[in-house]
């Protein structure tokens, strides 16, 4: 064996070896800080970069990249004395990698720290309800105290939210107490409103119900005495125009008479003070032509008056031109007798109810 090929090997491989340790691979979003001899040197760039061998070294490797950091719940005091507990989340980027592997010595502890002496200002000037309404308030002005302490850190804090916010449990309870309430005060007045328009629209409909029934009952009587205008006008004018005699007026006004005592919760009734001329003119008129006997044929009839004297009965003779015919003297013959019953009738029932009231009114006089 050649002996000049282990000393080729050795010094290949040591080629090799300072080779592979001068080229350095930097990923993309990575940043690498290189010192020579210890001293801060550069900062390597994504892709292929050369550094001397055994001189330099990489110290820190950096992630430019947004990143994410969520911190513990920490207690802090508010105004109205309460403890909270909040929890806060940050969005923050590395911008110089120098700075921030030199100008501090941990960036996440020193961030945190910041936050939670920043929300202690922040939440000591403001009370719990403030502080439960005041989100946007409160991130604004961490993020800017935030920033402007940690940009010469070589970090950029882009977000910083409140995740939470607990009070105390007895907080919550009477917080939940308070809302319980609102919610039943609302239910209650919903409820209430919603009874006030029920209770409107029923009376509105009662109203509108009582109007048609009162426009309908006005219609119904104002058509019925239309009718029994009618009617009235249409006997009146057939009266008149038949010119009826006062046999039919007289028997029309004592068929009347009856109903007066027809109902049985009548215990007086008054007769009026035409009746007796009334009965006396239907007497006149039919009670002798009733009575009378026809003349004997062949014999002349000495009670009969002459033609041009005037007729002691009070019966109105008929003239020679009258229209009047048989028949409608038949029926009012018959009307007669109709008539005199109806009287006789109404004078028996005229007796009885004057009867049945003697008694009554002696135990007036009476008493």
């Amino acid at each position: 064996m050649d002996p000049l090929v282990v000393p080729l090997l050795v010094v290949a491989l040591v080629v090799v070896v300072l080779v592979a340790s001068a080229v350095r691979i930097v990923p993309q979003a990575r940043r690498y800080n290189i010192e020579r001899f210890g001293r801060y040197r550069r900062t390597l760039q994504p892709g292929l970069n050369v550094v001397v061998p055994l001189a330099d070294r990489v110290n820190t490797k950096l992630d430019v990249r947004e990143q994410v950091y969520s911190s513990d719940p920490r207690p802090v005091i508010t105004e109205d004395n309460l403890v909270v507990n909040i929890d806060t989340v940050l969005y923050y980027q590395i911008t110089d990698p120098r700075a921030a592997a030199y100008e501090v010595a941990d960036y996440l502890q020193a961030i945190d720290q910041l936050t939670v002496t920043t929300l202690r200002n922040v939440i000591g000037s403001m009370d719990l309800e403030e502080t439960l309404t005041s989100r946007e308030e409160i991130n604004s002005r961490l993020r800017a105290v935030l920033d402007d302490a940690t940009g010469k850190w070589g970090i950029r804090v882009n977000r910083v939210e409140i995740k939470a916010i607990d009070p105390p449990a007895t907080i919550k309870e009477a917080m939940e107490k308070q809302m319980r309430a609102e919610r039943d005060k609302r239910a209650a007045i919903l409820h209430a409103e919603g009874e006030r328009q029920a209770k409107i629209l029923t009376a509105e409909g009662t109203k509108q119900k009582d109007i048609l029934e009162a426009q309908g009952t006005q219609q119904a009587m104002i058509l019925r005495a239309d009718g029994e205008a009618k009617a009235v006008e249409l006997v009146f004018q057939a009266v008149h125009r038949n010119n009826a005699d006062p046999k039919v007026l007289a028997y029309k006004y004592l068929e009347t008479l009856p109903h007066l005592a027809s109902s049985d919760n009548n215990t007086f009734w008054v007769i009026p003070g035409e009746l007796t001329e009334a009965v006396r003119t239907v007497t006149r008129a039919f009670g002798d032509q009733a009575t009378a006997a026809p003349p004997t044929p062949g014999q002349p009839d000495e009670a009969a008056p002459a033609d041009d004297a005037p007729q002691e009965s009070g019966v109105p003779e008929l003239e020679a031109g009258s229209t009047v015919s048989l028949d409608a003297a038949a029926a009012a013959d018959e009307a007669g007798k109709q008539a005199a019953a109806a009287v006789s009738d109404a004078k028996a029932e005229a007796a009885a109810a004057m009867s049945s009231q003697v008694p009554r009114r002696g135990q007036t006089s009476g008493e």
